[in-house]
């Protein structure tokens, strides 16, 4: 005699529970809403973007496949150029000094200091602030008439006329950088914070038991511990950075004499007031590769706190 065959729901039912079960699908099916959003508002927008790279297409009119001509040309642009160089010389100062100040506020801020938790609320002030209202805020402290800073060097006997910061290329670069800094540090302090915070404190009691002064402890265990933190953090950061648009523009709007064009303004400026998408969109795709090698560091990041922590998944 033949046994008798599970009911169909039966089966069904296990065959659910079991996928349930399965973290791996848990975790696809988590991920799809987001991953719909995604392709909707990212996905699609970038394959529109690289695709107009490679038209003539202008405001208004469509345009015709062109090839790598917009590319073609805008590395023979002298202004594309400069952008490139602007770009990278922005990230590089200004990342280099958010890591600097935000690693030194973050090992401040988790030291006993009176009303820790305010200080942790105001210092998060001018990374909540947004961009643009920052942006009008340096526009006024760097005003060529009214800027505070000059006010106060001239009262001080330093100067004696007002300095303006964003009518000298020189000037205007360092006082961009400035501004970045001060809405970036933040982040990185509150996220470097919470990384110190998850160090176990008997680690560092080993090492004083081995004789280790403070810069010692810092060098092998704090340093040591936050790299993998410190990796995904700093390529946030760079992005950001990279792509930084709002606080250029309203800001100098890539001025003077290009001085501040990154290559984030210098696409929008080509592509929606010059009216030329193709160009515009050939300098935005530029961008990806620079993009990718970011990424690219946070992963090998990633990688590494995996093999700290002693697991392949």
């Amino acid at each position: 005699m033949h046994a008798p065959a599970a009911p169909v729901s039966l089966v069904s039912r296990s065959s659910r529970n079991r996928l349930l079960d399965d973290r791996g699908f848990l975790g696809l099916l988590f991920m799809l809403p987001a991953g719909l959003l995604l392709a909707l508002f990212l996905t699609y927008p970038l394959g529109l973007g690289v695709w107009l790279g490679f038209t003539d297409a202008q405001v208004g009119r469509p345009g015709q496949w062109i090839g790598i001509e917009n590319y073609e040309y805008v590395v023979t642009d002298g202004v594309f150029r400069l952008s490139v160089w602007n770009t990278f010389l922005y990230t590089l100062i200004a990342s280099a000094i958010k890591f600097a100040l935000g690693l030194w506020l973050a090992l401040l801020l988790d030291e006993h200091i009176p009303f820790k938790a305010f200080v942790r609320a105001i210092v998060l002030l001018p990374f909540i602030v947004p961009t643009v209202l920052s942006a009008i805020a340096f526009w006024w402290i760097y005003d060529a008439q009214f800027s505070i800073i000059s006010w106060t060097l001239s009262k001080l006997g330093l100067i004696d006329g007002y300095i303006d910061f964003l009518g000298d290329p020189v000037l205007a670069r360092g006082s961009v950088i400035a501004a970045n800094v001060w809405r970036g540090v933040p982040f990185i302090a509150i996220c470097l914070l919470a990384g110190l915070q998850t160090i176990s404190p008997s680690l560092y009691e080993a090492a004083a038991i081995d004789g280790a002064g403070p810069w010692q402890k810092f060098w092998h265990v704090t340093l040591p511990m936050l790299t993998p933190i410190i990796a995904v953090v700093m390529t946030f950061s760079v992005l950001f950075t990279f792509t930084d648009f709002q606080l250029i523009w309203v800001l100098t709007r890539g001025g003077p004499i290009n001085a501040t064009h990154l290559m984030a303004t210098l696409s929008f400026q080509r592509a929606i007031p010059g009216g030329a998408l193709g160009e515009g969109a050939a300098i935005a795709t530029a961008m990806i590769p620079f993009l990718l090698a970011a990424i690219l560091f946070s992963y090998f990041g990633l990688q590494r706190r995996r093999w700290q922590q002693g697991t392949k998944d």
